[in-house]
């Protein structure tokens, strides 16, 4: 068994404001987020400014605060934000839905890449490796709030966690932020370079986070509100898999366009 840390959730508390970790995290991603985005635009020969930089950063962080808060309410917890609404706007307290903010986060580059004219595959083949930096805070961050833990196991790697002393549980938080947070990050950071195809980076991002995603659910306790579905799968293992179907479909497309722009152009040189 390995001990738990027990950090408190509350990073600074000032007076009646309390600064949590959680949020700390976020910040802490958009400000990599910041100093990273002008590196790869310039990789991909996109014209950037401090005011770019600044749009797109808005545009990311209106889609993860109100997509995930949406997608988690939507998918979690309908009822019991009906019963307290005002609990919507306590996102210090987590409740986030990485499905739910990445599709918000596609809305809001969508309408980016409109606003300033940029190919949509352009812009998120050029920032798609500095997401999972993202996902790996924001799990720290679940594992300092000792939410998400894992479930009932007597494995070496087991902790006891505050919010459940009694029970010896996989430390999920942090096999997720190894797997969709560092193993995500080294592949497409890497991958990069090596794929010239527009778009295939960013599909094989949606391909291999519900790819990993999946596995890691395997050590993920269920939401106690929703449980097994079946008996055998969790609603985060088929919110994977239509992610790793979604994003296979999608590289195949994209390799399928280019060949067959390809071949256009030749035949119209050859006639």
């Amino acid at each position: 068994m390995l001990p738990y840390p027990n950090i408190s959730p509350i990073a600074l508390s000032l007076g009646p404001v309390k600064i949590h970790w959680y949020g700390i995290m976020y910040l802490l991603t958009f400000v990599i987020a910041y100093y990273l985005i002008p590196i790869f635009f310039k990789e991909k020969k996109i014209p950037t400014d401090k005011d770019t930089v600044a749009d797109l950063l808005l545009m990311s962080l209106l889609g993860v605060i109100l997509g995930g808060r949406l997608g988690y309410i939507l998918f979690y917890q309908l009822p019991l934000y009906l019963h307290r609404p005002l609990d919507v706007f306590k996102i210090w307290e987590g409740g986030m839905s990485f499905h739910g903010g990445m599709l918000g986060v596609i809305l809001g580059f969508i309408i980016f890449a409109r606003k300033r004219k940029i190919k949509l595959y352009q812009l998120t083949d050029a920032i798609i490796p500095i997401i999972p930096i993202g996902i790996f805070l924001v799990r720290i961050g679940n594992f300092i709030n000792a939410e998400l833990y894992g479930r009932i196991t007597n494995s070496a790697i087991c902790m006891r966690f505050p919010t459940d002393p009694f029970n010896c549980r996989y430390p999920s938080q942090l096999i997720e932020a190894l797997l969709e947070g560092i193993v995500l990050f080294a592949i497409l950071f890497f991958a990069r370079s090596k794929i010239k195809t527009p778009g295939v980076l960013s599909w094989m991002f949606i391909a291999g986070y519900g790819l990993l995603r999946f596995f890691a659910e395997f050590f993920r306790e269920p939401d106690v509100q929703i449980g097994y579905l079946w008996n055998i799968i969790t609603l985060g293992q088929i919110f994977s898999i239509l992610m790793v179907i979604t994003g296979t479909i999608g590289m195949i497309w994209s390799l399928k366009n280019v060949r067959t722009h390809t071949l256009h152009v030749v035949n119209n040189k050859v006639k």
